[in-house]
């Protein structure tokens, strides 16, 4: 269900459009997900570059209304920064766009334990829905701090000092460069 959403969703311009083709680079991600999702770590190189791993706790979202057969229609990943979360990776079925679901699976995710202490967002600039996330983040508490070439920036107005100064001291950089 998550790779048919990421990829639906990069078709469309919500992620990254790599990932929404069959290439080894997306092969390689998705390999990285199923990983992530079997042991709750997903494992990249870091800036020092060596290889980490990274908690990438995760939920699926079903309308209330489901029966027993239905499929999830939603998922959220939160990505363990320091001092708290981002909200990693989050998509909806296009089928169950509008009606509330996406305010409903925000909603979901931001009551989790993780949820709670989610800083950052980013969403892709290119997606068509880039104006409705920044409406509903801001009724979770999130402003936008900038864009760069390809996202747009929102931070939890409670971000630890720190971690909001340096967010916003990294995109402005990568502003400056585009």
């Amino acid at each position: 269900m998550l790779r048919s959403l990421i990829r639906q969703g990069a078709q469309e311009g919500s992620f990254d459009r790599e990932l929404g083709a069959s290439s080894p680079e997306s092969e390689a991600f998705f390999a990285k997900l199923k990983t992530a999702l079997v042991s709750g770590y997903f494992v990249e190189e870091g800036r020092s570059g060596k290889i980490d791993t990274v908690a990438v706790p995760g939920y699926v979202y079903w309308p209330d209304d489901r029966n027993s057969g239905s499929q999830p229609v939603g998922f959220g990943l939160f990505r363990a920064i320091e001092d708290g979360y981002e909200l990693w990776l989050a998509g909806l079925d296009l089928g169950a766009r509008g009606g509330g679901h996406g305010r409903a699976l925000l909603s979901a995710l931001f009551s989790t334990a993780q949820g709670q202490r989610t800083w950052i967002v980013r969403v892709q600039r290119g997606s068509r829905y880039v104006n409705a996330l920044q409406r509903l983040l801001a009724d979770f508490g999130f402003g936008c701090v900038g864009d760069t070439r390809r996202l747009r920036w929102f931070l939890h107005r409670d971000a630890p000092p720190l971690l909001a100064s340096r967010v916003r001291d990294a995109v402005d950089a990568r502003s400056a460069l585009n």
